[in-house]
């Protein structure tokens, strides 16, 4: 049982005593240690107020907040040190970035908390490869594209290096390829340790993503649990002002057609494909290449078929390298999908994320057609 990081008792919030309801009322939540945990709501559900209450912006009305077993200290000491640990990206980025160039801006974090300037310029560095805004790092804030100052906004909560990383609506108002970098950086920050929590409307994502999903309406906790159980609801589902997931909803329809049960319920596409298969269906191979940061170009030899990119230093490998790859984003997906379809796959990614890679093509066995991986 992992432990428990956030925890909410009988909390509730009002912004005035004119309000017709409370913005959160007697809300009762437990988010977890390292799960995946996303807040789902309708927009003015209260999902950026619950943030608000987790780094101290907002002090309960009613109730308390418990981080690692302790109730929130509003001092202005206690206050910084529990932001030094806890970091909320906003869902508008102009509400966040105030620097005058994108390097002031990443800078501000690190500086303020006393770091040596050749740490800050690791961690400026650093978190701008991260969101692939490197380029940009002398340039003016104001001269920046909605998506780029939303990649800013992230890599300024990256500088601090936080324990536990908020990001509110993630991927609102991203395109479609940029909101895969996000959701490719957040996986590889949950598989190094750090702790993300994220609130969207988007059910795609939140099933897809999510391990654990808490949902709120109106200001009240109607559920908290494993995604499944929540959208096999489907009247809770649209009082809660939320659609079906996709995957969700296409794999209930061929299994009603079928005659057979949804469970186990595919949460990714190649999941689903794996689901649907035919029987004696031929996969295949798929290829999985360790990388660390002293290899070299060399590495490519001996790869098979089309070939995927999953991890900080491999993509800084194959960048800086000029080495063509078929898939720079959501690889992994990508990869399994080709390998499923009979095609040879090679996926190159960080030696310390073989273990969660593997895992995560091990899931394929429980929906009737497993890959092997060479």
């Amino acid at each position: 049982m992992e432990e428990v990081l956030f925890e909410t008792k009988g909390l509730s919030y009002s912004y005035n005593s004119r309000q017709e309801r409370p913005s959160l009322n007697d809300v009762n939540v437990r988010v977890r240690k390292g799960v995946k945990t996303a807040i789902l709501g309708a927009n003015g559900a209260g999902k950026s107020t619950l943030f608000y209450h987790f780094n101290g912006i907002f002090k309960p009305k009613e109730g308390e907040v418990l981080y690692e077993g302790r109730p929130i200290d509003y001092s202005k000491d206690e206050l910084c040190k529990l932001r030094s640990d806890i970091c909320v990206v906003v869902q508008n980025p102009d509400e966040q970035i105030f620097s005058a160039t994108v390097e002031e801006d990443i800078a501000f974090g690190p500086m303020n908390m006393g770091l040596e300037r050749d740490e800050v310029e690791r961690r400026i560095c650093d978190s701008l490869f991260k969101v692939g805004m490197e380029e940009y790092r002398y340039r003016p804030t104001t001269q920046l594209s909605y998506g780029q100052r939303k990649r800013v906004a992230i890599a300024g909560a990256l500088a601090v290096e936080p324990k536990v990383l908020i990001l509110d609506e993630p991927t609102a108002g991203l395109d479609p390829q940029i909101s895969l970098e996000v959701i490719e950086l957040v996986d590889q920050l949950c598989a190094n340790g750090t702790t993300v929590i994220i609130s969207t409307h988007d059910v795609d994502l939140a099933y897809t993503w999510a391990e654990e999903i808490h949902v709120l309406r109106k200001g009240n906790l109607i559920y908290s649990g494993e995604p499944e159980p929540f959208f096999s609801d489907r009247e809770q589902v649209s009082l809660a002002g939320l659609a079906v997931p996709h995957t969700f909803s296409v794999n209930s329809t061929v299994e009603t057609i079928r005659g057979r049960p949804e469970a186990p319920y595919p949460k990714t596409n190649s999941q689903l494909l794996s689901k649907m298969l035919p029987e004696g269906s031929v996969s295949g191979k798929l290829r999985l290449v360790g990388v660390s940061p002293e290899d070299g170009p060399g590495i490519i030899e001996g790869s098979i078929g089309f070939k995927g990119i999953y991890g900080f230093n491999t993509r800084r490998l194959f960048r800086d390298n000029g080495l063509e790859v078929d898939f720079y984003f959501n690889a992994i997906e990508s990869c399994m999908i080709e390998a499923l379809d009979g095609r040879d796959a090679t996926l190159f990614c960080d030696s310390n994320l073989l273990e969660a890679v593997r895992s995560h093509i091990s899931t394929l066995e429980r929906f009737g057609h497993g890959l092997e991986v060479v």
